[in-house]
């Protein structure tokens, strides 16, 4: 069932909304506190901890591509059920995972079905919003995304204080598997299917949203770099209040996301999305220029501001060029770059504090993001708006 007026939040909205919150909150009670077990209680040490950690974005990396084919062949809701059951299960494997092989193989499959879940589910969004709120919807539903980068990591803090790390495998499994409970209960739209279609490598990627994805991998490369380092940032720089910066931070994006996406279905791309790159730079020259707390939580405030408004524009430019048939493709390339370019950034802000530290890090990703900016006015753009004048279909 589609929206057709008034609020929407209501009905099936509701359902895959909040089926993804508890999705996104059983997976970020695990960001503070994994790389913890995983050194202290499994006496891994912190080059074999990062492997670990990054081999889950690794497996959601490899699998988006075919799970956009997938949805698209068959149906959304053939895969998003199963895949909320086993990401549910997967936790009950952490805790029975006593040596970093057994470890990299349950993150390898909580990966995968991450991977699955969170394209399913953000293609099946774009199937229930009403083409012409399509930034709306996505910007609203970007908020079960951002409540739980808030509540995530502080739940997961609370539970392991004592150091009892069964508590939190435990009530991430139970929120996943409410979530799971959820998904039942959602009417699935009727989407015209690609049955016909062979597979091929060429059907794993949407052609049309090269573009954009090329111009979000180059943002979130920056990105990466931002969430990944900013706490040795605050420690190198004496300012502390990593946590503040978070919760600002978090504030941020959903500020932006309630209000850019009614922006972007009023106006287009254009404005919203050159302000939020803008946002972005100013966000970064502070942290290089203005190192104070001062400074800090304004760079808080405005990647907050940038990073909101950024994506869920992205997102709808790459739906609007795409008939409801290559939405999972679409969606699943769109992720691949926003994967690829958070997994560059670390590495390559990791080596870059090495060598110039890293306000002045910072400092070079404003010079990234104008190269972002420039690419989506001279190239982004005009094949979005290229491709609109040939498929006024998918936004009707």
């Amino acid at each position: 069932m589609t929206i057709t007026g008034g609020t929407l939040f209501k009905g099936n909205f509701v359902l895959v909304f909040f089926s993804s919150m508890m999705l996104f909150t059983a997976f970020y009670l695990l960001m503070p506190t994994l790389p913890v077990y995983l050194t202290r209680e499994l006496r891994i040490d912190k080059g074999q901890t990062g492997l670990v950690l990054s081999i889950y974005t690794l497996a959601a990396l490899i699998i988006r591509p075919f799970t956009g084919y997938l949805i698209d062949r068959y149906s959304r809701k053939a895969f998003y059920i199963p895949a909320f059951l086993l990401f549910a299960l997967i936790f009950t494997g952490y805790p029975l995972a006593g040596t970093l092989g057994l470890m990299l193989i349950v993150r390898f499959a909580h990966g995968v079905v991450w991977g699955v879940a969170t394209t399913t589910g953000s293609t099946l969004i774009v199937d229930i919003i009403p083409a012409d709120r399509r930034g709306e919807g996505i910007g609203l539903y970007g908020l079960a995304m951002t409540i739980p980068m808030a509540l995530g990591p502080f739940i997961g803090l609370q539970l392991t204080h004592y150091q009892n790390y069964s508590h939190l495998f435990i009530f991430a499994a139970v929120l996943a598997f409410t979530g799971f409970l959820l998904t039942v209960f959602i009417r699935y739209p009727v989407v015209s299917h690609s049955h016909k279609s062979h597979f091929s490598w060429r059907n794993l990627i949407e052609t049309s949203s090269l573009p954009v994805t090329f111009n979000l991998l180059l943002i979130n490369s920056s990105y990466g770099g931002l969430v990944s380092f900013i706490s040795l940032y605050a420690i190198e720089t004496g300012i502390g209040h990593t946590g503040i910066f978070f919760i600002v931070f978090a504030s941020g994006i959903a500020v932006a996301r309630i209000y850019g996406g009614k922006i972007f279905d009023r106006q287009g791309p254009m404005a919203i999305s050159v302000t939020g790159i803008v946002l972005l730079m100013a966000a970064y020259s502070s942290l290089g220029l203005n190192i104070s707390i001062f400074g800090f939580l304004l760079a808080a405030a405005l990647a907050g501001l940038g990073s909101g408004v950024i994506f869920p524009i992205f997102q709808a430019m790459v739906n609007n060029m795409v008939s409801p048939k290559r939405r999972g493709a679409a969606n699943s390339t769109l992720f691949t770059g926003l994967d690829l370019g958070i997994g560059i950034g670390m590495v390559a802000t990791g080596l870059s504090a090495h060598e110039i530290g890293l306000p002045n890090t910072y400092l070079v990703f404003v010079l990234i993001n104008g190269i972002a900016l420039a690419f989506f006015l001279l190239v982004t753009l005009k094949h979005y708006r290229n491709h609109l004048s040939t498929n006024k279909d998918n936004i009707k």
